[in-house]
């Protein structure tokens, strides 16, 4: 494992290019040893480009990048015996058990094949799986494919795991029992380098964020820097009578000074707010126009305020591919 406080990720004007489009242009990253780093952008961001750099799957067009003190283009082979990476889709053989397929990676990392089905025992107890080791993977629910594919990337502990947007089309249940391993990686020592472009799952699982849009890092650092950096609150507001939302959201401008944020709710309204004081005059504003308000709340700014005031648009929006499809 890396010694706590040393650099498992180094990266500088890190660059990679498909035709005419830059998908990876210039990212500069320094990720401690230990804990979850998250990567956040939205889809064609360049958040698996990057990843798949780290992983030595992609040779950078420009810049440098060490991962665990080595050299990704010139030491490969000495990154690869310590890293892990589970990407989008699940790679796994449909026609095998779920125990099946940890025991064959078992052997082809080395293990004799009685230490291999013991190895592959404890993954299925500790990821929630003996139930279904006799059964073929394409019996499992998408959860159940998920758990299997981290618990395949983790047959010899790596000292660090790529995690390319492991929840992607998850249920809340299967994404909390994620969740749940992710944490209890990073307990036993792995440090853990997770895509996502949920804005919840970051908040839940990252000691520190990167934000990229358009290949490039355009925030970084905890959870509470990144909402600090927008504004000191966010004000939430929730109407009774949806036809009334112009008219408060009018109000509201008039009392804050501020632009309104209009929400997907449509009694619903919001605002970054860099005085709070304010907010107690709003609230009388729109009282005194005759708008009622069911419920309101003042607190700090999501996430998904942070990436909307940062980039312009939500971080679920469609972009261009990242990478040609083969």
């Amino acid at each position: 494992m890396s010694e706590p406080g040393s650099f498992a990720i180094e990266t500088t004007g890190l660059v990679k290019v498909f035709g005419t489009t830059r998908a990876v242009d210039g990212v500069d990253l320094r990720i401690r040893a230990g804990g979850v780093y998250g990567v956040l952008g939205p889809n064609g961001a360049g958040k698996t480009t990057t990843i798949r750099m780290l992983a030595t799957l992609l040779r950078p067009d420009g810049g440098t990048a060490r991962v665990l003190g080595h050299d990704v283009v010139r030491e490969a082979d000495m990154v690869r015996e310590r890293v892990s990476l589970t990407g989008q889709f699940a790679s796994l053989d449909e026609d095998f058990t779920g125990k099946e397929n940890l025991v064959l990676l078992g052997m082809l990392y080395g293990y004799a094949r009685r230490d291999a089905n013991a190895r592959a025992d404890e993954l299925l107890a500790a990821f929630g799986l003996e139930d279904a080791a006799d059964r073929q993977v394409k019996h499992y629910s998408g959860g159940m494919r998920r758990r299997l594919d981290i618990a395949a990337s983790i047959v010899v502990t790596p000292d660090l795991i790529f995690l390319d947007e492991p929840t992607t089309g998850l249920d809340p249940r299967s994404r909390n029992q994620v969740w749940d391993i992710v944490r209890a990686l990073v307990a036993d020592g792995t440090t853990v380098l997770l895509t996502t472009q949920y804005l919840d799952e970051a908040d839940q699982l990252a000691d520190r964020l990167a934000i990229i849009d358009h290949g490039r890092v355009i925030a970084e650092g905890t959870p509470g820097e990144l909402k600090a950096s927008v504004g000191s609150g966010a004000l939430h507001v929730r109407l009774r009578d949806p036809e009334q939302r112009m008219e408060a959201e009018r109000a509201l401008a008039d009392a804050l000074n501020i632009p309104i944020a209009l929400d997907s709710d449509p009694a619903a309204l919001s605002a970054r707010v860099n005085d709070a004081e304010l907010v107690a005059h709003a609230l009388s504003s729109l009282s005194q126009s005759g708008i009622e308000v069911t419920n309101f709340a003042l607190g700090q700014p999501s996430l998904d305020e942070v990436f909307l005031a940062l980039t312009g648009h939500p971080a679920e929006e469609e972009t261009t591919q990242e990478e040609p499809v083969a």
